[in-house]
């Protein structure tokens, strides 16, 4: 049977309106099995292992790494192995915009596990939502999204402050010193700070923020002498978290009469620091290094094992090892012929597991994950002591400090 030229034109034209149209669906059967072709299941790992904030990301690459080693060694997933793509975005959103859509459009990755700032999320989140992909998420961070294409296992603000804000009013006073870097997550958790010491009868004696990078707190140490407040809120991040408290600590400030408070300061950034410059200051987290539970120990055993006995884990790096066995758990209830972006988000709402801080479970209405809030102060041998610990864990409201909004599985919806 012969086709004319101007037959195959023709319709090689309506083919080609017809995907134009938004009606891509024809072809997906073939890019399904194209995520797991030759046993094989492709993702993308993109944090930072350069520029300011590789201080923290670099672990969450090991972190990452480590879960897929472990997977792979047991068999795989239903045979098949991962893949990790590791992309170094260098400690720059446009970078990672850049990164992200060659993990996803260019490898063809199912997932990408990546970020670790709200601006370096920000900058992917036009991909994903284009590309309809999944990325996963695994830092703190300050709420006000509800994306479909983000699994969320990081603490949002309800999660980290509802507990931290009243014990430190109730132990130091009410006058709150709010410094932070100069982008959005900063200044969403000061936003939901403020709302909670309000209702405290608190008062913000000073708010700043400085940039990325920053590393001068010459100016902010003197404020903070003039304004004399009970606590110090941080929310200051990668290698400046190391600078300002190498600078209180020489400035002579005493951290039992003025402690700094921070959402970000982890065992990794005060291995960086030295135990001394960090020893009195306490930090908000779902999961501590020394936490006691088997699957902690477990893990933390296994984290040295591979990167180095001086090696410590966090509250991110923690996220991402647990992060990467519910993608596991996930894709197990799919056929290979249905694993795709959407399906695995559908696949884990709900899912949960024992984590080395205990257990966690993806909140269905909003992709966000059920944690276990703790606080702790850091000690000058480099860890923590928990003082406190939730008796439940917690449900995860991303848009706690805006309550005429709520994110559901219909996306962001306005209250009435």
């Amino acid at each position: 049977m012969s086709i004319s030229r101007r037959t195959l034109l023709r319709n090689t034209a309506a083919l080609g309106a017809f995907a134009g149209a938004g009606l891509p669906h024809i072809w997906i059967k073939n890019a399904d099995l194209a995520y797991a072709a030759g046993g094989e299941i492709k993702v993308g790992v993109l944090f930072s292992l350069t520029g300011t904030t590789a201080i923290i990301e670099e672990s969450l690459n090991k972190a990452t790494l480590l879960a897929i080693e472990e997977i792979n060694a047991a068999g795989g997933i239903k045979g098949s192995k991962i893949v990790p793509i590791v992309e170094d975005p260098a400690s720059d959103p446009a970078t990672f915009s850049e990164k992200a859509r060659k993990l996803v459009v260019g490898d063809k990755c199912v997932s990408v596990f990546g970020s670790y700032t709200s601006a370096s999320r920000k900058a992917v989140l036009p991909v994903f939502e284009r590309q309809n992909n999944l990325y996963w998420y695994p830092t703190l961070y300050e709420g006000r999204e509800c994306s479909k294409n983000v699994i969320y296992t990081g603490a949002v603000p309800n999660q980290q402050q509802d507990e931290f804000v009243p014990w430190l009013v109730k132990k130091f006073g009410k006058k709150f010193y709010l410094i932070g870097s100069n982008y959005i997550y900063p200044k969403e958790e000061n936003n939901y700070c403020k709302k909670l010491l309000e209702k405290l009868g608190g008062e913000v004696v000073a708010e700043e923020y400085v940039p990325l990078g920053h590393s001068e707190f010459s100016s902010v140490i003197n404020k903070i002498r003039s304004t004399q407040p009970n606590v110090i809120f941080s929310t200051v991040v990668g290698d400046s978290v190391v600078a300002l408290h190498r600078q209180y600590r020489a400035a002579g400030l005493d951290p039992e009469k003025m402690p700094m408070a921070s959402l970000t300061t982890s065992e990794n950034e005060v291995a960086a620091m030295g135990g001394e410059a960090a020893a009195g200051h306490f930090t908000s987290a779902p999961y501590f290094m020394v936490h006691k539970s088997p699957e902690n120990e477990k893990f933390v055993a296994a984290y040295k094992k591979r990167w180095g006995a001086d090696k410590v884990t966090h509250f991110v790096s923690e996220a991402c090892y647990f992060q990467t066995y519910l993608f596991k758990q996930a894709v197990e209830k799919l056929a290979t012929s249905d694993l795709t972006p959407p399906n695995i988000r559908d696949a884990v709402k709900g899912e949960g597991m024992i984590a080395p801080q205990g257990k966690v479970q993806i909140e269905p209405e909003n992709l966000h994950t059920w944690l276990w809030p703790k606080i702790a102060q850091a000690k000058s041998n480099g860890q923590f002591e928990i003082l406190v610990e939730s008796k439940e864990w917690l449900k995860p409201v991303p848009y706690a400090a805006y309550p005429g909004q709520s994110c559901t599985e219909k996306g962001l919806v306005e209250k009435s």
